[in-house]
């Protein structure tokens, strides 16, 4: 059986407050649980201490036991300080699509024959 740390989500329609569980990976992200580790509610501001919290002793159990963070739940616990979030890096990712480059060179292409015409 392979565990997650996961957020399910409660609260009322838009005013999201998630839970902080171990689930099953094969549970429904609402669904069945083991344990409560602890909570997020992201309508609290960024600096409030209320806004994540986590039980660690509970936490650093089940990372022992094998359980596998979420990306999300991973930024928690690298914040907490309880575990690693490696870094990512995409330099692609501010690079213009295809179409964006072709639209590009036609307006530099146009430019330059505008430049050239009024000469």
């Amino acid at each position: 059986m392979s565990l997650k740390i996961r957020l399910t989500r409660g609260g009322a329609k838009k005013r999201p407050y998630y839970r902080i569980v171990v689930a099953d990976a094969r549970s429904p992200r609402d669904g069945r649980f083991i344990e409560k580790v602890g909570a997020y509610d992201p309508m609290k501001p960024k600096d409030d201490p209320a806004r994540v919290i986590l039980e660690t002793e509970k936490v650093q159990a089940w990372l022992a036991k094998g359980a596998q963070p979420t990306d999300r739940v991973l930024r928690f616990l690298d914040a907490a300080g309880l575990a690693k979030r490696p870094t990512r890096n995409n330099p692609q990712k501010a690079e213009p699509g295809t179409k964006a480059k072709e639209r590009a060179a036609a307006r530099a292409e146009k430019a330059g024959a505008a430049a050239d015409s009024a000469e």
